[in-house]
């Protein structure tokens, strides 16, 4: 069961349960406005997806190699929402600067989808800022248990969320790329924001695999691929995020990791 709420009468982490209520507000579009701005250099990167959706990407280091970081942010009538947080932490900032530079409208949502730093990061630096912070129950037991950033609120299971004229719903297929990563969907535009979990078709492996379930990944994917059918736009955590064939790339690069497994134990 699907659980729906609206993010602003949820109860904190320290509560039993999420308030689960059924709001719809207000109905008013926002026009978008521009395409694309970056601040410093390789470092913040934001791009019009479409319509009030926009992709942005920070950079971090992966054995050595800088990484770039895809994360998204959604414009509604009440305020912007952020999926993920930037993974460079001198961007926490510029980031909120360059939202309300283009929109005029203030942060008022963080959800995170899995517990490394590349999507965590932010979380306590917006949280002070009075932004509402979300992870689920099982991302913020390995935050603790790893020392990481926490949320201030938690998603005690699939959840839709309304926030202004938008609608999005978070969705936990199974473990992958680590036991924790969820999948977010919006159902009206077909977009697919699919973090980690999700690799780019430019990746030529799976990455860090430190954390990752790769014997259930697959199956994980293949729950996403038969609920939500057809997307539009698929965003991957890392790398380009324009190709429609991510998820079955990812499959294949999961199948190509297993075969290679195999022989080495031969």
């Amino acid at each position: 069961m699907i659980s729906r709420f609206c993010s602003f009468l949820s109860k904190p982490a320290s509560s039993q349960r999420i308030m689960k209520v059924f709001v719809i507000l207000s109905l008013f579009l926002l026009s978008s406005v521009g395409t694309f701005s970056q601040t410093g250099e390789g470092r913040l990167t934001i791009s019009h997806l479409t319509g009030d959706f926009y992709v942005y990407t920070t950079y971090g280091t992966f054995k050595g190699d800088p990484v770039p970081s895809n994360s998204m942010y959604l414009v509604t009538s009440r305020g912007v929402v952020l999926f993920d947080t930037p993974w460079d932490s001198t961007q926490f900032q510029p980031l909120l600067d360059s939202i309300r530079a283009r929109h005029h409208q203030e942060v008022i949502l963080c959800i995170s989808t899995h517990f490394h730093d590349d999507r965590t990061a932010g979380l306590e630096f917006y949280r002070r800022k009075g932004i509402k912070t979300y992870t689920t129950e099982q991302t913020d037991e390995f935050s603790k248990m790893k020392s990481g950033k926490r949320a201030e609120f938690l998603i005690y299971q699939d959840t839709l969320f309304i926030v202004g004229q938008h609608t999005f719903q978070t969705y936990y297929g199974g473990e992958g790329h680590s036991p924790d990563n969820i999948v977010i969907w919006f159902d009206k535009e077909k977009i697919l924001y699919g973090g980690c979990l999700v690799k780019s078709t430019e990746a030529e492996d799976l990455g860090n695999l430190s954390d990752a379930n790769v014997k259930e990944w697959a199956l994980t994917i293949k729950k996403i691929q038969q609920k939500f059918r057809d997307p539009i736009y698929i965003i991957p955590g890392h790398l380009d995020w324009q190709s429609k064939e991510s998820l079955t790339h990812t499959v294949m690069l999961i199948q190509q990791y297993n075969e290679k497994t195999e022989s080495k134990t031969k």
